[in-house]
């Protein structure tokens, strides 16, 4: 990256971070969402406008997952792709598609708490599943559309080196250009916009709930949720995403100056490792949750397990109350 060779390499740091990372990440991303995304289809009858929100979400992440494997074997082989120009360019494409459609998901999940707790006779007119399709649908085109330049860098051979390489940031000072550019556009639309509407969402639904005196049990319970929620999003936000968008800026500045030395380039390369592995694990965070954003969530797997184990008869009979709890909850709590 932009290296004299006097600076000392970070290979092993680079590649042993990044081989663990992704490995873990892999694991406990397949198994949390792929769980998470059985529950969610086999208690589809259940749906709700969060619901929609939810299977979006695991779907993203799962995507991502599985294309986590070709960087873990990239690392382990020292930095050596063996796989070809078109996995290069869709491993690459596919974990900005997975960061903001994950950030645009949960942006569309505060939306509706907010509407839900804030203005809760307007929610029942205005979230419905069918409209929640519709967003899920044009989340998903916008940012496949508007990651497509990630789709542009593919494999490269290192002529100092003698490899094959992926996922290298660009040495010419014309790729750099693109770069900065498209990194700020990236920063303000796929982060910074839906991060203060998820704040603003926020800011509503806790004066809201501490404007309410005497509420009923019911809707202390959807505000334990939404509090619940607001925890874990800002979470992964302050964890995965932000760390990451603020290095990734910094780094690009970085790497257009002339007057660095090698400490300062060694500790920012470390800095790009460490926030990538950050922002990759967000996969990890979502199915937290799917287990504590709803009782929905809870009550399909209740019901899911409750149906595998019982006759047929059974299966019916206790479906129903909780279809009609996630029902009720959709409006009070969605």
């Amino acid at each position: 990256i932009n290296s004299t060779p006097v600076c000392p390499s970070i290979d092993d740091f680079r590649n042993q971070v990044y081989s663990t990372s992704y490995s873990l990440i892999t694991v406990f991303g397949l198994v949390g969402n792929g769980f998470a995304l059985v529950v969610l289809i086999k208690t589809y009858r259940q749906s709700s406008p969060f619901h929609v929100y939810m299977l979006n979400l695991a779907v993203s992440d799962l995507l991502c997952v599985m294309t986590l494997p070709l960087r873990v074997l990239y690392y382990v082989n020292k930095g050596q792709w063996n796989h070809g120009d078109f996995l290069c360019r869709i491993s690459s494409y596919t974990l900005y598609v997975n960061l903001y459609c994950s950030i645009y998901f949960m942006a569309a999940m505060s939306i509706t708490r907010f509407l839900a707790i804030v203005f809760p006779v307007q929610n029942l007119r205005l979230v419905t599943e069918t409209r929640a399709r519709l967003v899920c649908v044009g989340i998903w085109v916008f940012i496949c559309l508007s990651s497509s330049p990630f789709l542009m860098a593919g494999e490269h051979f290192d002529s100092i080196t003698n490899k094959t390489k992926c996922f290298e940031p660009p040495n010419q000072a014309q790729g750099l250009k693109k770069l900065v550019v498209l990194n700020y556009l990236s920063l303000v639309t796929g982060f910074v916009l839906p991060f203060l509407v998820i704040l603003l969402c926020y800011a509503g639904i806790v004066r809201t709930l501490l404007s309410r005196t005497h509420a009923a049990r019911r809707q202390r319970g959807a505000g334990l949720r939404a509090i619940r929620m607001i925890v874990i999003v800002l979470l992964t936000f302050l964890i995965s995403f932000m760390p990451y968008h603020i290095q990734r800026t910094v780094h690009l500045n970085f790497l257009s100056r002339t007057d660095t030395t090698c400490s300062e380039k060694v500790a920012m390369q470390k800095s790009v490792v460490v926030t990538l592995s950050l922002a990759a694990a967000n996969s990890c965070f979502d199915p937290m949750l799917y287990f504590f954003s709803g009782e929905g969530f809870r009550n399909r797997l209740s019901s899911l397990r409750k149906s595998t184990t019982g006759s047929n008869q059974l299966r019916t009979t206790r479906l129903k109350p909780v279809a009609a709890l996630e029902s009720g909850e959709n409006h009070q709590a969605s």
